[in-house]
C-alpha cells in the first residue's frame, strides 16, 4: 500500500491546496475540458476528494492508501463515495467513463500491476487520465519543497512519458493523445494567463510544461463481434444523379446489415427524381432510406442522415465517388476490430487519378494536416476526405456535447473531427485512392471554403488548444 504524501492530516493537505490555489485551478480547468460533467468518475489517490468536488460526476468514487485522507473526505464531501484501498488490489466491480490518476504515479510501487487491476473497472468507452509532473521541473519542486512553497511529498520512482506509455501497453492500454500544460504554476494577473494559455501551448515553449497530461483506452475487452454489428452508410447527394444507381450497386454489405440513407440537397439536376426513382426500383434487396435536407451545406446533410440511421456503425460516403464504396470494408475493418473509434481516410497516400485533386487542393490539404496533427495532438494526414467513420454511441456524445464548439462548420468535417477530438477518440486514417469525377461538378470553392476552413482552424485553436 502506497502513502500519496508523506504522513499528513486532511487539514494540513487542503491547506497546502489553498496555498497553491492556481495551480489547482489549471489542473482542473483542463480536466473539465476533458470531462463532461454528468460522467461517471474514479479517481484513484483521490486524497481529500477536492478533485471529485470540482468536475461535478454523475458518480463519484474515489479511493486512496491513506485511511486519515478517506476519512476527511467522507467527512467533508459525502456526495461522492470514498474507499480506503490499494490501487494495486482493487476490489471494484463497476466500471466507470473516467479513471483519473492525478500526480499518483510516482508513488506506486508496480505500476504495471496498478494499470492491469485499472482494467476491472474500464469498458471499452473508458478514458483513463493521467496527470504526471515534467521530469525537467525536479530540482526547482525539491527546492520549493525545502522553502516551503510545495507541499512536501516522498515518490518512489520518476517515469517519463515513454516509461508510462510503455507500461500502459503492458496492460492493454492504448494511448489516445498527451499533452502538457502549466509553464508557470504561480499567479501574476495577465502574466500567469498570457504564458500558459498561449506561450505554454506553442511549440518548444511546450516542452517546458509542468504537468503532463496522458489519455489512455483499454483495449482488452473487445467493442463488438463484426459480424453482429449493423452499418449505415450516409450519402450526401447535390447534382449527383447520374452516380445514384451505381451508389447502390457498388455499396458492399457490411457486418450483419447495411443500410443506405440517400440525403438530398438543393439539386438543380433532378438528383431528387433519380434517388425515389432507383431506391423504389432496388427496395427490398438493399436496405434504403432516402430524404430532403432543409437547411443546407453537406455537414447539415451528414447531421439529417444520421438523424434516421439506425446502425451500431455510421459511414459518410461522398456521392461523386472519388472516394470508391468497395473501399468502405477497410473502414469497417478497423473500427470493428478497435484499431480506431474515429477513423478517417486519407487521400494524400497513394498516387491519385490525373485531375482527381488540383495542386491548389493538394497544398491546402496539407498545409490543414500539419495544423490539425498539432492542433489535435493525434496525426491526422488528410482533413478533407470525406469519408469517415464512427460508431453510433460516439456520435450521440458528440451531439450531446456539441454545443461546446457551436454551429460552425458548413462541411460537417470539422464539426466531426472537434467533437471525436473532445470525447479523446483514438484516430485511425485508412489510405484510399482517390479517383477522378465521372459525373459533374465538385461542389467545393477553393479560395471561398479555403477562407472558411482558415478561420474554423483558429476557431478551435481557442476551444481545443489554447486552454
Amino acid at each position: 500500500m502506497v502513502q500519496s504524501t508523506l504522513q499528513m492530516s486532511g487539514e494540513e493537505r487542503e491547506k497546502w491546496i489553498r496555498q497553491n490555489r492556481y495551480y489547482y485551478t489549471c489542473l482542473i480547468q483542463y480536466l473539465r475540458f476533458v470531462i463532461p460533467s454528468n460522467a461517471s468518475i474514479l479517481e484513484i489517490g483521490c486524497g481529500t476528494g477536492y478533485l471529485l468536488e470540482k468536475l461535478q460526476p454523475s458518480r463519484g468514487v474515489g479511493i486512496d492508501s491513506s485511511i486519515d485522507m478517506i476519512e476527511y473526505a467522507r467527512q467533508h464531501r459525502g456526495q461522492h463515495d470514498y474507499f480506503h484501498m490499494d490501487a494495486e488490489a482493487l476490489e471494484l466491480t463497476e466500471t466507470f467513463d473516467y479513471v483519473i490518476i492525478s500526480d499518483t504515479i510516482g508513488y506506486f510501487g508496480d505500476v504495471q500491476k496498478v494499470f492491469q487491476e485499472v482494467q476491472k473497472v474500464c469498458s471499452p468507452q473508458t478514458r483513463v487520465i493521467i496527470s504526471y509532473t515534467n521530469f525537467f521541473w525536479l530540482p526547482l519542486l525539491r527546492f520549493a519543497e525545502i522553502i516551503g512553497l510545495k507541499m512536501p511529498q516522498k515518490r518512489q520512482n520518476w517515469l517519463d512519458i515513454s516509461d508510462i506509455a510503455n507500461l500502459l501497453t503492458l496492460a492493454d492500454f492504448d494511448v489516445v493523445r498527451q499533452t502538457k500544460k502549466i509553464i508557470f504554476p504561480r499567479y501574476i494577473p495577465l502574466v500567469s494567463w498570457f504564458l500558459n494559455k498561449y506561450v505554454g501551448n506553442l511549440p518548444l515553449f511546450n516542452f517546458f510544461g509542468l504537468v503532463t497530461f496522458l489519455v489512455a483506452r483499454s483495449v482488452k475487452k473487445p467493442f463488438k463481434a463484426a459480424e453482429d454489428l449493423t452499418v449505415s452508410v450516409v450519402i450526401p447527394a447535390r447534382n449527383e444523379k447520374g452516380n445514384i444507381e451505381a451508389l447502390v450497386q457498388r455499396t458492399p454489405k457490411m457486418g450483419k446489415e447495411t443500410e443506405i440513407i440517400f440525403v438530398e440537397g438543393n439539386s438543380t439536376d433532378d438528383t431528387w427524381g433519380e434517388i425515389q426513382r432507383i431506391c423504389q426500383k432496388y427496395q427490398g434487396q438493399v436496405p434504403l432510406k432516402w430524404i430532403q435536407q432543409e437547411g443546407k451545406g453537406k455537414g447539415d446533410a451528414v447531421r439529417k442522415g444520421y438523424s434516421i440511421a439506425t446502425g451500431d456503425v455510421l459511414m459518410i460516403l461522398d456521392a461523386d465517388m472519388t472516394v470508391p464504396p468497395e473501399d468502405l470494408p477497410k473502414f469497417f475493418e478497423a473500427i470493428a476490430t478497435g484499431k480506431g473509434e474515429y477513423i478517417n481516410g486519407t487521400r494524400l497516400v497513394y498516387p491519385m487519378e490525373k485531375e482527381a485533386m488540383r495542386t491548389l487542393n493538394l497544398l491546402g490539404n496539407k498545409f490543414f494536416s500539419i495544423a490539425f496533427s498539432w492542433l489535435l495532438g493525434q496525426r491526422l494526414k488528410d482533413t478533407l476526405c470525406g469519408t469517415k467513420v464512427m460508431t453510433r454511441e460516439n456520435y450521440l456524445k458528440l451531439a450531446a456535447n456539441r454545443s461546446y464548439f457551436g454551429d460552425f462548420d458548413p462541411f460537417g468535417d470539422f464539426d466531426l473531427i472537434f467533437g471525436a477530438a473532445k470525447l479523446n477518440l483514438k484516430f485511425i486514417e485508412v489510405p484510399i485512392r482517390y479517383r477522378a469525377r465521372t459525373y459533374g461538378e465538385t461542389n467545393i470553392s477553393r479560395f471561398k471554403h479555403g477562407w472558411l476552413l482558415l478561420k474554423m482552424t483558429f476557431f478551435a485553436l481557442n476551444k481545443i488548444k489554447f486552454l
